[in-house]
């Protein structure tokens, strides 16, 4: 490639948005960051490399990026990583991709456990470990257990787990209360599949594992099943909470509240969205 014909940062980061923009709504943040990881810096130090040319790997990178981009793959899955909490973590298309609105069950989770509370918790579903691992990197005394039915899922999590270096957690697999046995916990979280089977979102996600997303039938199976289930893993007047969709929140209350659950609540995402609901073992 002769130096007519090379692509200045600059240059790359325009035709990259304008290609993005049909397709993404973060056109400009989508382009930056892929660029940024095709050359090994932050998004923030491309502006002083504007001028500085791709070469032919860069370049060649970069549009194979740009292409699985306008195909719908997330950037999260482009660049492996996302963040959540204050982690780091690694991401595949084996997992669910951490969002900002599930960092509400890791603050509620942290105020029903003071720091250097030696509490047992659980996370049925970890995914890609972001509960598990945002409650213990708060609660460095606390022992959590991390459950998930998918064994790669389960791999992407220990290899969080240790690369964030975060050691108070273990994994075990199975379907939501099979890996318990008859331990009984101070808390127990889940993010649970709760997307109803033909929910007009579900196309969006398509490049995210389904079985993570939605039960395939009315969004609230997975939650039933969890809501009902826990009581026997619950110590007296330990907790339970779960994220459900937007518009779940009083049909979710309503299964809490059949199961005798006390203290039942909602609390809103930063969106002001309800999502997500608790309730208390009696004692």
């Amino acid at each position: 490639m002769s130096e007519a014909t090379r692509m200045t940062v600059a240059e790359a980061l325009a035709s990259g948005k304008a290609r993005l923009a049909p397709c993404s709504d973060s056109a400009r943040l989508d382009a930056e960051w892929l660029l940024a990881d095709v050359l090994a810096i932050s998004p923030g130090a491309l502006p002083a490399r504007s001028r500085q040319a791709l070469d032919e790997a860069q370049r060649t990178r970069y549009e194979q990026q740009l292409a699985r981009r306008e195909q719908g793959e997330p950037v999260a899955y482009l660049l492996g990583t996302q963040g959540f909490w204050t982690l780091d973590l690694q991401v595949s298309p084996a997992v669910l991709i951490p969002r900002p609105d599930t960092e509400l069950l890791v603050e509620w989770s942290r105020a029903m456990l003071p720091p250097k509370a030696e509490a047992e918790v659980a996370d049925l579903g970890t995914g890609s470990g972001a509960i598990a691992l945002a409650i213990a990197r708060e609660c460095p005394k606390a022992r959590v257990l991390a459950t998930d039915v998918s064994q790669a899922a389960l791999d992407v999590a220990e290899r969080n787990a240790r690369l964030n270096h975060i050691a108070n957690v273990r994994f075990a697999q199975g379907s939501w209360f099979e890996p318990l046995t008859d331990e009984r916990f101070d808390l127990i979280v889940s993010n649970p599949p709760y997307i109803a089977a033909g929910d007009p979102h579900l196309p969006a996600l398509r490049h995210e594992p389904l079985s993570a997303l939605t039960d395939g039938a009315d969004g609230l199976n997975c939650l039933r099943e969890i809501v009902a289930g826990a009581r026997a893993h619950l110590k007296p007047g330990a907790w339970l909470l779960v994220e459900h969709g937007y518009d779940q929140a009083a049909a979710v209350r309503e299964l809490f509240a059949q199961a005798g659950y006390l203290d039942v609540q909602t609390r809103r995402d930063l969106g002001g969205n309800e999502r997500a609901s608790g309730g208390r073992l009696g004692a």
